[in-house]
């Protein structure tokens, strides 16, 4: 089973992926529906019938060649839709609880808790996006890995950080081993984002507080132009944020890529109460702009305009007419 997993490391360099007839996958922000869109109602029913069927509870379980290595594998957990979702996939997108709980019982600390559809989501990725925590408490009671990424390189907590799901937020930061939150907190999707930054972009001081609270870094920074909470705080002028930020010991002078403090950000809005509350925390010599190779490139080229105009050349005296 091809498992993607996140990693602290740049994510950046992430190439997308060809799917099973060799055409690209087409980006997504965030596979929402997952297959509602491609399963109606009737084709739901059928697919319950089937697991019905199937009698989860008293079915002996088959040897498959993946099985071989990851344990034990029932038939059902080996049927897949075109767009890669397993029956627990569907049964998860479609809030179906009775079947959830066999499925994830029977496949308690299998690889089958972690397959992922063609979008890269897994069972759990679902479990936080249709807002079901029970489910996401018994998947990782169970044995799911939280830091598999999706097709955005988002992590499941990702995802909950970015819609201030507090409820699964909640069951993924008190149910995961230790090393999974950190990983999970400190990887950056595709994007250069991770959890902190998304929390702080949309505004959800509790998350905020929290995973500085469990141990994540304050400071780190976006990949793609080096801001940190602090300056995506000042960007969407978040008064209170920035205030929750430097009580819990964000570093008011650190810089971006381009050498920008958050207090330089300040200058682009009319607000003056966070002007004034990074003021006196920001070293005096980081409170001026700094020149920028736009005002560099203008100075050169005037100062060539008027090395050309000394000069003087006359092409008639030149030429010793």
């Amino acid at each position: 089973m091809d498992l993607h997993r996140t990693s602290i490391l740049n994510q950046m360099d992430y190439g997308r992926e060809a799917n099973k007839d060799g055409k690209a996958v087409q980006p997504t922000d965030e596979r929402l529906d997952s297959g509602l869109d491609s399963l109606k109602e009737e084709e739901y029913q059928a697919v319950a019938a089937e697991i019905l069927r199937l009698q989860l509870e008293s079915e002996p379980p088959r040897r498959t060649q993946a099985g071989a290595a990851a344990g034990e594998l029932h038939d059902w957990q080996t049927q897949t839709t075109e767009e890669g979702d397993t029956l627990l996939h569907l049964a998860i997108i479609h809030e179906a609880k009775d079947y959830i709980k066999q499925m994830i019982e029977l496949s308690r600390n299998t690889d089958f808790l972690n397959t992922q559809n063609d979008l890269r989501q897994t069972p759990l990725h679902l479990a936080v996006i249709t807002n079901q925590p029970d489910v996401c408490h018994c998947l990782l009671a169970s044995g799911c890995d939280p830091t598999l990424v999706d097709n955005s390189g988002d992590t499941p907590l990702h995802i909950a950080c970015r819609h201030g799901n507090l409820r699964c937020f909640s069951v993924l930061t008190q149910s995961c081993r230790p090393e999974h939150l950190h990983t999970a907190m400190a990887a950056c999707n595709y994007n250069g984002q991770n959890c902190l930054h998304l929390a702080s972009v949309h505004g959800f001081l509790s998350l905020v507080e929290k995973m500085v609270d469990l141990g994540a870094d304050i400071n780190a920074k976006e990949q793609h132009n080096g801001r940190g909470a602090l300056h995506l705080a000042v960007d969407q002028q978040n008064l209170s944020l920035v205030k929750l930020l430097l009580h819990k010991g964000a570093d008011p002078n650190l810089l971006t890529s381009g050498g920008h403090t958050p207090y330089h950000l300040t200058y682009g809005f009319d607000s003056s109460s966070i002007r004034e509350a990074l003021h006196s925390v920001t070293r005096p010599e980081l409170r001026e702009l700094p020149d920028s190779e736009s005002d560099d490139s203008e100075e050169e080229e005037e100062e060539e305009q008027a090395s050309d105009e000394e000069v003087g050349y006359d092409d008639i005296q030149w030429n010793g007419h």
